[in-house]
């Protein structure tokens, strides 16, 4: 029988496998290796610098999710930042998100070497990186619901893990547990101290922070192939609050009670080290496979959004508007997957600083495109679409929530632009909508 081409993305994940998408997403690399440097910035105030964070991200996703419920026919939310802020604007902001998850998908690899190489610390990284990638390849190219079942389980994987780390920390704690760091307290969350150096670094643990929660409006990239999005997306955006309380705060709190904060390096996932600290290197073995599957999940969801938004930026037309007969962009993901293969390249010109480089890379990409969304929806709010449609999902307290939520964006912005670390990397970003800028006036005249 002679195969034929789909001409639509398909709606076959599940609500099951939706949500646990949308829960992983805030689970990733940020957490489990940049948890580390943010410790050592901030110490136990990381707790909230991720509240204040977190908070702001609630607000952006409530937007997301009112825009997405307001017309599902629209597959990614790019699409709805070109009719409400223009064509122009649309085409920066797509390439820009879509080279922004590229960037991500880097990082995420670069993880993938460095926990592999804590139980083969003489073997290069590259290999690992090219077998990782090539699996998770296959699985994007198969099915969307091969994808769908594979990360559902990865974040399951990454939930009960957390889950099992702050019960670990709570018991220990309620036990007096001795360890070789000393007893186990609730008080050694805040005695040696409540903030890192005198606070003069809490200000840039924002950006890793920000970094940390980078995917979580991945939720609206797989709406255009959920079953049900009316329903799906709203619950999947409201449960993110009680994510970020009990995975990201709760979690943090868990291993600086098990272990001081002060004894945390900034170059390996806090959650290895607190369990190598205390002594219990098979444990920290098994916690390295829990973050190894973390990088693992973050890379698989990397490859799905970066092959879903190039087919969406080719307005159907062109090589990447071709679907093939299983409903999956295979030629967007192809391209994608090749760049993000890059990774080996910048791994050998920056082996020390290479996660750092591309983290401060994907965080200042992402602001300006999480705070063109706060826009897009302010507009939204002000077109004839609202006044007519049904209100099912909206965003409390607009437009103050808007401002507030672009402010505090502007602000992580300014950071990187002013911290020497990342000045280089922030004023690339710069030049990158520049040249977009000039590229879609040549685009308009073509």
């Amino acid at each position: 029988m002679e195969k034929t081409e789909e001409t639509q993305l398909s709606r076959n994940l599940s609500r099951r496998q939706v949500n646990m998408i949308a829960l992983g997403g805030t689970i990733g690399t940020g957490l489990f290796l940049g948890a580390g440097e943010s410790i050592q910035k901030a110490g136990p105030s990381i707790l909230l610098v991720y509240i204040i964070t977190g908070l702001f991200i609630f607000a952006m996703m409530r937007a997301l999710g009112e825009l997405l419920i307001s017309d599902d026919s629209k597959p990614v939310f790019i699409d709805f930042m070109e009719k409400y802020l223009g064509p122009r604007a649309g085409f920066i902001l797509g390439w820009t998100y879509w080279m922004s998850w590229i960037v991500i998908a880097m990082a995420e690899l670069t993880a993938v070497g460095n926990y592999m190489h804590f139980w083969f610390p003489h073997v290069p990284t590259w290999p690992w990186e090219v077998g990782f990638l090539v699996v998770l390849y296959v699985v994007n190219i198969v099915a969307v619901q091969a994808f769908g079942e594979t990360e559902f389980w990865f974040a399951m994987i990454k939930i009960l893990a957390i889950l099992a780390m702050i019960a670990t920390g709570i018991m220990m704690a309620i036990l007096h547990v001795k360890t070789s760091v000393g007893v186990t307290r609730f008080s050694t969350l805040w005695s040696h101290g409540l903030v890192a150096n005198h606070g003069h670094d809490i200000l840039s643990a924002f950006q890793m922070v920000f970094f940390a929660f980078l995917g979580v409006e991945f939720v609206g990239i797989t709406a255009a192939e959920t079953r049900d999005p009316v329903h799906t997306i709203p619950h999947a955006i409201n449960s993110i609050v009680v994510r970020i309380l009990i995975f990201y705060v709760g979690a943090l709190a868990a291993i600086m009670t098990i272990q001081p904060w002060t004894d945390y390096s900034g170059n390996m996932s806090p959650f290895v080290q607190v369990f190598s600290g205390i002594g219990i290197t098979g444990a920290a073995g098994i916690v390295n496979f829990v973050v190894l599957t973390a990088a693992a999940s973050s890379l698989n969801s990397s490859l799905f959004t970066t092959g879903r938004m190039l087919y969406s930026l080719s307005n159907g037309h062109g090589y990447f508007s071709h679907l093939n007969h299983r409903a999956v962009p295979m030629r967007a993901v192809n391209l994608s997957t090749l760049l993000v293969g890059g990774t080996v390249i910048v791994n050998y010109i920056f082996p020390t600083d290479a996660f750092s480089i591309v983290t401060s890379v994907a965080s200042a990409t992402f602001l300006v495109v999480y705070g063109a969304l706060m826009v897009t929806h302010l507009k939204f709010r002000l077109s004839p679409d609202y006044q007519k449609g049904r209100h099912l999902f909206r965003l409390p307290l607009s437009p103050y929530s808007n401002y507030l939520t672009i402010a505090f964006l502007a602000m992580i912005f300014v950071i990187l632009l002013v911290t020497p670390a990342t000045t280089v990397t922030t004023l690339l970003t710069v030049v990158w909508f520049a040249v977009l800028y000039g590229v879609s006036f040549l685009r308009k005249k073509a």
